[in-house]
């Protein structure tokens, strides 16, 4: 049996971040159904869209994932959050794990890293069903 692909939305204020993560996360099994370049987009789109996961930087202007993080977890729990930070002090791993962060990817990250975190989130997901 086939298992079914999930939708992801990348959220990068970093063009650059988007297009590799899309081309990383394409050649494996996940459908990418929108890209934001802020808290603010990420919030409204996955409202819209209902991903079963998002992937969103930290550090963004408008509106920083945590806070978005907060607000998608507050209208769709199910949805789950990996966050993806160049910086990895502590404070921010806990913060953000404290409000719903499935998992990390520290930049700069290598493909096997990024599709090993997604390929544990998916499992999780999986279980759920």
């Amino acid at each position: 049996m086939r298992s079914k692909r999930h939708s992801v939305v990348i959220v990068d204020d970093n063009d650059m971040m988007r297009t590799v993560l899309r081309a990383m996360l394409r050649s494996e099994r996940y459908d990418i159904v929108g890209e934001a370049r802020n808290g603010v987009q990420a919030v409204e789109m996955a409202g819209r869209l209902k991903p079963d996961i998002v992937c969103m930087d930290v550090l963004m202007p408008e509106k920083n994932g945590i806070e978005a993080m907060a607000e998608i977890k507050a209208e769709r729990p199910e949805t789950e959050i990996i966050m993806i930070t160049g910086s990895a002090d502590p404070d921010t791993v806990q913060e953000a794990i404290m409000n719903g962060a499935a998992g990390f990817i520290i930049k700069p990250f290598n493909a096997a890293r990024v599709i090993d975190t997604l390929a544990k989130v998916a499992a999780r997901l999986r279980h759920r069903r």
